[in-house]
């Protein structure tokens, strides 16, 4: 089953087996490829269970900097590097897209040499917390336009250095998750409050990236649609979320966990977050991807014969080990 053609927009995969984004911090310090970093991914595309990759959150400008070493999409001297990373993946006939990230209050000031930004002026909640730890700075209406024309401006970088497509990072506590989760977003003004106010740069990076992009090009986002702690967002919200997305012309919902990361605690088992993917598959009508905790085929066979998603991500297993289940 996991040999399943899929198509997600204009992408044809020949496997349900995703490798998804998993930061490597193999570029140099400014953000460009290395040949560490197009051996690494070269390898995992050889693998031949995988379908597609997903590389690892790229920065869409120095204020949404993470961390030294990540990956950069923020300046068109990227696009060299990242076009021999991309042809090396295609020789492999593996997809390839990339994540687009703007870190937030996530974002370590001796990597961007900046106070960091956010919604609100919350320190994230998450253990052990991200970035400084200190309150970052809120975001006037202005800067929220400057974020979304860097998220358009990233996305074209993506599709001239031959990505197959992009996807929007809004997980794992990020500055698109900031804003969406309500233990972050504090705001009063028409990007706080109800879900849809929280969800209003989402609509308006989608719409800035797709008018970069073009009709035909393919979108993903990575919603982190729970957060999995009291007063944060539910899975009810993830559900209206993701038809939001949807009616905006995404292609893919990739779901995973919000302020909670990638991981839920006390559980370890394969799709660990396949009740929140289940809810979300049976209301959109787009392909849904699960990711956490697979270690196996058998593992990502289940899930799909269960129902729990359409693509299965194996990501902290092909990190190990390139040749994951082939030997």
């Amino acid at each position: 089953m996991t040999q399943d053609r899929i198509r997600i927009g204009k992408i044809d995969l020949g496997s349900r087996i995703v490798m998804p984004p998993i930061a490597t911090y193999q570029s140099t310090s400014d953000g460009k490829v290395t040949e560490k970093m197009i051996r690494y991914y070269s390898e995992r595309a050889a693998n031949g269970n995988v379908g597609m990759i997903i590389t690892e959150h790229s920065y869409i400008s120095l204020q949404g900097k993470a961390k030294e070493k990540q990956l950069s999409v923020s300046s068109n001297d990227d696009i060299e590097g990242l076009s021999l990373l991309t042809e090396e993946i295609h020789k492999k006939g593996v997809a390839v897209m990339a994540q687009l990230n703007h870190a937030g209050s996530a974002a370590l000031t001796s990597a961007t040499g900046m106070k960091a930004v956010s919604a609100s002026n919350v320190i994230l909640p998450t253990v052990p917390v991200m970035g400084d730890g200190i309150e970052p700075k809120v975001l006037s209406k202005e800067e929220i336009k400057k974020v979304v024309c860097d998220f358009a401006a990233a996305a074209g970088r993506a599709k001239n250095a031959g990505y197959d497509g992009v996807e929007i990072h809004s997980a794992h506590a990020y500055l698109l998750n900031q804003f969406y989760s309500p233990l972050t977003n504090k705001r009063t003004d028409e990007y706080g409050g109800s879900l849809d106010n929280r969800l209003r740069i989402h609509r308006e990076v989608i719409r800035a990236v797709r008018d970069e992009v073009g009709e035909d090009y393919t979108i993903a986002v990575r919603l982190g649609g729970c957060d999995y702690m009291d007063g944060g967002s539910t899975i009810e919200d993830s559900v209206y979320a993701a038809r939001v997305l949807e009616e905006e012309g995404v292609n893919l919902i990739d779901v995973s966990g919000g302020m909670c990361r990638y991981i839920l605690k006390g559980h370890e088992e394969p799709g660990y977050f396949r009740e929140m993917s289940m809810a979300i598959k049976n209301a959109v009508k787009i392909p849904v991807l699960l990711t956490g905790g697979v270690k196996t085929l058998d593992d990502a066979k289940a899930l799909l014969e269960a129902g729990a998603a359409d693509l299965i991500g194996v990501g902290r297993e092909l990190l190990k080990d390139a040749k994951w289940e082939v030997e």
